[in-house]
């Protein structure tokens, strides 16, 4: 998906970090994306986990905090620890200092276009302000299908059933296509290679 006329580097004013696109899917044939992320304190996201890619965490600075399956991991500089399909994980900074952590997510998949789109989202003021979902519930259901990502909260076969067929229809009232050209030069939504 890389296009020169889009920026390396995003910002999400809610999780409060700023991630830089190392190597993105193209640049890696779809492999891998690699990206460096710089948490503020306070930030963090909520607990999820992906059915399709490994996230490979590496701190380079600072104290990194995990919730990774259940455990709580601080990764010091030159530590790394990976949260592989399915296991429910978290990334977060309680400390006072900014944090510089980053992440290997093999495959690659649409995890590019899942960061500009749920970002873009952010920036603009078109998510909740406390739990950073998106307002829109189609605009919801695209970033769930393009991160292949879900919660802890609610059993898995309800959030595919549900975010399934809210997919179907952003699809089909043009959400996927009008968040792609907004967020990410236009691509055509397939796996970022």
């Amino acid at each position: 998906m890389s296009d020169a006329a889009l920026p390396r580097t995003i910002e999400n004013p809610l999780v409060r970090d700023r991630v830089t696109f190392i190597e993105t899917g193209a640049e890696s044939g779809g492999a891998h994306e690699r990206v460096e992320v710089e948490l503020a304190p306070g930030g963090g996201v909520d607990p999820h986990y992906h059915l399709a890619f490994t996230e490979h965490f590496a701190a380079v600075q600072g104290l990194l905090h995990l919730e990774l399956d259940g455990r709580h991991i601080e990764l010091r500089p030159g530590q790394t620890a990976s949260a592989p399909p399915g296991v429910l994980h978290r990334f977060f900074n309680p400390g006072r200092e900014k944090i510089v952590f980053q992440v290997k997510v093999a495959p690659a998949r649409r995890f590019e276009s899942m960061l500009r789109i749920a970002y873009g989202l952010a920036r603009d003021g078109k998510v909740r302000r406390k739990s950073g979902i998106p307002r829109s519930a189609l605009d919801m259901a695209v970033l769930f299908e393009l991160g292949e990502t879900y919660t802890g909260a609610m059993p898995l076969g309800l959030q595919k059933a549900i975010f399934g067929l809210l997919y179907r229809i952003a699809k089909w009232r043009g959400a996927e296509r009008r968040l792609f050209d907004a967020y990410c030069g236009g691509m055509n939504g397939k796996d970022d290679r």
